[in-house]
């Protein structure tokens, strides 16, 4: 096996395990679960789409805060992605850190929720930039 061929199934990997951690998130939702572990699963389900990206990219980090800038800064800043994609995936970071690291928050419902569509619509977009870029075949 190539090289090539074992980036092609790692990214295919990273691509799966963000599609279940969107759909982790959205059962959580809807069960009533806790808004803590939901934005959690919604989050990976988006930083999972991004490692699948960087598999193809000269880098590599072993820090969330630095993978995420590299994303903003080489698929945001330079139009590959929406803006909006960014904001999503920053926005969730910070909901995730505040509700894993922080004592006493209380997340909401109406704050995490929206989080699943934008989660979708991450793994969607990123699939779909793998796809037609031809990094992995459909």
């Amino acid at each position: 096996m190539t090289s090539e061929e074992k980036r092609i199934i790692l990214a295919r990997y990273r691509l799966k395990q963000a599609e279940e951690s969107v759909d982790e998130a959205d059962y959580l939702l809807s069960g009533g679960k806790s808004p803590r572990s939901i934005i959690n699963r919604a989050y990976y389900g988006m930083f999972y789409a991004v490692l699948a990206l960087l598999i193809f990219e000269p880098f590599a980090s072993s820090k969330h805060a630095g993978i995420l800038s590299y994303f903003n800064k080489r698929f945001i800043k330079e139009g590959i992605f929406p803006e909006e994609l960014g904001r999503s995936i920053n926005n969730a970071f910070e909901l995730r850190q505040r509700g894993d690291y922080r004592e006493y928050v209380e997340l909401s419902y109406e704050q995490i929720s929206p989080f699943i569509k934008k989660a979708r619509e991450f793994t969607a977009q990123v699939i779909d930039y793998l796809e037609t870029t031809s990094f992995i075949n459909k």
